[in-house]
């Protein structure tokens, strides 16, 4: 039970320290187009150009988001542009163990 009650804490977090600012950044940062981006998340196109224009999105889209962009390396922290993190890969759980997966916009 501990363990659940951590991966959800880890996955609230990843939720909210990840912003629309951030996929843009990060986008730019690896020189990926929406396009590109929504290759490599499974993310639709449409959802991510909502959510950088600062629309809603449900949590496990943004999780995708954010677990891929850190399988290159970034690290997203509030108030401040992504950076290059050392070992980071891993730190937002895979949301695609979620229940709610296949919701995934």
């Amino acid at each position: 039970m501990a363990s659940l009650a951590i991966k959800t804490t880890l996955q609230r977090i990843a939720v909210y320290q990840f912003t629309p600012a951030h996929s843009a950044q990060a986008r730019a940062m690896l020189g990926w187009s929406v396009e590109e981006l929504s290759r490599q998340s499974g993310v639709s196109v449409q959802a991510i150009r909502r959510f950088e224009a600062g629309g809603e999105l449900l949590d496990v889209t943004r999780l995708a988001l954010a677990f891929r962009l850190e399988a290159e390396g970034l690290v997203f922290f509030p108030g401040f542009a992504p950076g290059r993190g050392m070992n980071i890969k891993g730190a937002t759980p895979d949301p695609m163990e979620r229940p709610d997966y296949a919701m995934i916009e």
